[in-house]
C-alpha cells in the first residue's frame, strides 16, 4: 500500500471514528430523558402545594422558583446578568361587570344576566369604564380578509358601536373547502382576531355569539376563567382597544334578534356570504365594567445553552408555566391544578433541555429554553419574549412549542397543529421515523389550535414554529381509543379542577418519546447551517420574508 493509500485508509478510519462518537454521544444524551425524573416535575408542578401556577400569587413565585432551580441543576447558562427571569411588566385586571344588562329592544326589554347570557371585561388599564347607550350592529363574522373578497365592515359605520360577531369563519359554517380554508379554522376565526378588528373599526365594544361546535369549547370552559385577565403594561392603557370585549350564548343572541324583530337562522345563513351586509339591531346597550388593576412583574424563565459555532443564532423551545390557580369550585374541588395543561408539557421540555446539556459536544447554534407566563390569558409571556427575546427574529431559526401532552402512552402518530405551514415538517417526519412514527395534521382543524398556544406569538413575528404531540393512533389501543381519551378530557378535565396527575391512570411513556422527539428535531435544527421556511401559502411567509432582509 503506497503513503496515499495509507493516508487515505487513516483519514476514513479517523472519520469514520468521529462520526460513530458523535451518534453514540447523542445516543446518550436521548436516553438521559426518563420517566422518573419526567414524573418527578409533572408532580410538583402540578401539586396543590403550587395552587395552580397563577400569575401574580404564590403559585408563581414556587412555580418560578422551581423551574429555575431545575435549569440550573440541569446545567443551562441563566439569560439575564446571572438570573433566569425575564421580567414581563404585567397588570392584572379583576373585572366586576354588571350582574345584568337590560336592552330595549323594539318588542320590549330583554334582561341578559352574566355568566349565564354573557361575560364581559375591558382590556382598557382603568378603573372602570361605562357604555352608555352604545348602538348594537351585526357584523357577521367581523372579518376583513381582502385576499378571500370579504369585508363584513363594508358600507356601515360601526365607530363607538356595539359589534356582534360570530365566532369561527364562513368556512367551517359552510364546510366549502374553497371558502377561506374550509372546515380549518384560520386566524380570522378566532376571537382574538375579532377583537383586534372591531378596534381598528373604531367599534365601542364587541360580543362574540358562542356555540359550542364553532368555538371548540363548551361555555363553562369561559365563565370558569372570565373573572380576570393579564395584560402587559401599555403606555396607552390599551386605549385603542375595545371598550368591552366579551361573549354572549348563542341562546341569548338568539333572543336579542327575534326582539329586535329579526330572524336569526336567516341573518346568520346569509352571513356566511361574501355579499352580508351588517345592519343595526336598533337597540342600545348600557354596562359598567369595574376593574381591580393590581401592577406587577410577572416572570419568564430563561436557560441558555450558547452554541459552539454560530452562538449568534438560535432554536428556541417554549412552554407555559402557568395555569388558572383557585377559581370556581367543580365537586368539591377549586384548585385548578393543570396537569395536563401545561405540567406534562413543562416537564417534557426540561427533560429535553437536560438532553442537550448532557451532550458532551455542544451544538453549533445556541439553544433556547424558556417557561412562559400568562399563556392562559392571550400568551402574555411568550409575546413579550418574541418582541424582547435574547435574539432578534431573524436570528431565531425556528420555536418547538410544548403543550397538552396527555400521559396515555405511546402514540404511532406525530400530530402537526398547522399541517403544511413551514419546512419545519420534513424535520419532525425525519425524527419520526427513528421512532417509527408517522406524521398527520391536526383531527379537528375547525378548533384553531394552531392560533391557540405560544408557538403563535413567534409565528406572528415570521419565526417558524411547530405545535407536535402524539394525539391519534395509539399503539396499544388503537384510533377510536385515542379519540376517546381525548374527547374525556376535553369534556371532563380541561381548564377544570379535575386537570390532576394520577398516577396510577397514566402511561407517561408517550411523553418520553415526545421528549425524545423534540431533542432530535432540535439537534438537527441546532447543528446545521440551513433556515427553513414557512410554505408559499403561509400567511407567515411573508412577515419572515422582510424580516430576513435585515438579516
Amino acid at each position: 500500500m503506497n503513503i496515499s493509500l495509507k493516508i487515505s485508509a487513516l483519514l476514513l478510519f479517523v472519520l469514520s471514528t468521529i462520526s460513530c462518537s458523535n451518534k453514540n454521544q447523542v445516543f446518550e444524551a436521548e436516553n438521559s430523558i426518563n420517566s422518573k425524573d419526567l414524573e418527578k416535575h409533572i408532580v410538583t408542578l402540578s401539586s396543590d402545594e403550587f395552587q395552580g401556577r397563577k400569575p401574580f400569587t404564590i403559585g408563581e413565585k414556587r412555580a418560578t422558583k422551581y423551574i429555575a432551580n431545575a435549569f440550573k441543576e440541569i446545567g443551562l447558562e441563566s439569560g439575564y446578568n446571572g438570573s433566569y427571569f425575564q421580567n414581563v411588566p404585567a397588570v392584572e385586571l379583576n373585572y366586576t361587570p354588571d350582574k345584568s344588562i337590560s336592552i330595549q329592544t323594539k318588542n320590549g326589554e330583554l334582561t341578559l344576566e352574566l355568566t349565564k347570557d354573557y361575560i364581559a371585561k375591558t382590556p382598557h388599564i382603568k378603573d372602570s369604564i361605562t357604555i352608555k347607550n352604545a348602538e348594537i350592529v351585526f357584523a357577521g363574522y367581523g372579518i376583513v380578509a381582502p385576499e378571500y373578497g370579504w369585508n363584513d365592515y363594508k358600507d356601515i359605520d360601526v365607530k363607538d358601536k356595539i359589534v356582534l360577531v360570530q365566532v369561527n369563519d364562513p368556512g367551517f359554517a359552510t364546510q366549502n373547502e374553497s371558502l377561506f380554508r374550509g372546515n380549518a379554522m384560520t386566524y380570522y376565526g378566532r376571537w382574538a382576531y375579532k377583537y383586534e378588528e372591531a378596534a381598528r373599526q373604531g367599534a365601542k365594544g364587541i360580543l362574540v355569539i358562542h356555540s359550542t361546535k364553532a368555538a371548540g369549547y363548551g361555555w363553562q370552559v369561559l365563565t370558569n376563567t372570565s373573572g380576570f385577565g393579564i395584560s402587559i403594561q401599555a403606555k396607552d392603557q390599551n386605549l385603542q382597544k375595545c371598550a368591552l370585549e366579551g361573549w354572549i350564548t348563542d341562546a341569548a343572541a338568539q333572543k336579542l334578534f327575534e326582539k329586535s324583530g329579526l330572524n336569526y337562522d336567516e341573518l346568520l345563513k346569509n352571513a356566511e356570504n361574501s355579499n352580508f351586509n351588517a345592519l343595526s339591531l336598533n337597540c342600545n346597550l348600557n354596562l359598567t365594567i369595574k376593574t381591580a388593576l393590581k401592577f406587577q412583574n410577572s416572570k419568564n424563565v430563561v436557560g441558555i445553552i450558547k452554541g459552539t459555532k454560530r452562538p449568534e443564532e438560535c432554536i428556541v423551545y417554549s412552554a407555559h408555566w402557568d395555569h388558572f390557580g383557585i377559581g370556581p369550585a367543580q365537586n368539591g374541588d377549586s384548585i385548578y391544578n393543570g396537569a395536563m395543561d401545561n405540567g406534562t408539557a413543562l416537564a417534557a421540555m426540561l427533560e429535553t433541555a437536560k438532553a442537550f446539556t448532557n451532550l458532551k459536544i455542544k451544538p453549533e447554534r445556541s439553544v433556547v429554553f424558556i417557561a412562559v407566563t400568562a399563556e392562559e390569558t392571550g400568551f402574555i409571556g411568550s409575546k413579550y419574549y418574541a418582541q424582547n427575546g435574547l435574539f432578534s427574529p431573524e436570528k431565531t431559526i425556528a420555536n418547538l412549542n410544548y403543550e397538552l401532552l396527555l400521559p396515555m402512552g405511546k402514540m404511532k402518530d406525530v400530530t402537526i397543529t398547522g399541517f403544511g405551514q413551514s419546512e419545519l415538517d420534513s424535520y419532525v417526519e425525519a425524527a419520526a421515523k427513528e421512532q417509527d412514527r408517522y406524521i398527520i395534521e391536526e383531527p379537528f382543524p375547525e378548533n384553531g389550535m394552531y392560533y391557540r398556544s405560544d408557538h403563535f406569538s413567534f409565528a406572528q413575528i415570521g419565526i417558524p414554529s411547530l405545535f407536535i404531540k402524539g394525539w391519534q393512533d395509539s399503539r396499544e389501543h388503537g384510533k377510536e381509543w385515542a379519540k376517546e381519551q381525548i374527547n374525556t378530557y376535553w369534556k371532563t378535565a380541561y381548564h377544570k379542577p379535575a386537570d390532576e396527575y394520577i398516577p396510577e391512570t397514566s402511561d407517561l411513556s408517550g411523553i418520553i418519546e415526545d421528549a425524545k422527539l423534540f431533542f432530535k428535531i432540535g439537534y438537527k435544527l441546532a447543528n446545521e447551517a440551513n433556515y427553513p421556511n414557512w410554505n408559499e401559502k403561509s400567511e407567515f411567509r411573508s412577515i419572515r420574508e422582510k424580516s430576513m432582509q435585515h438579516n
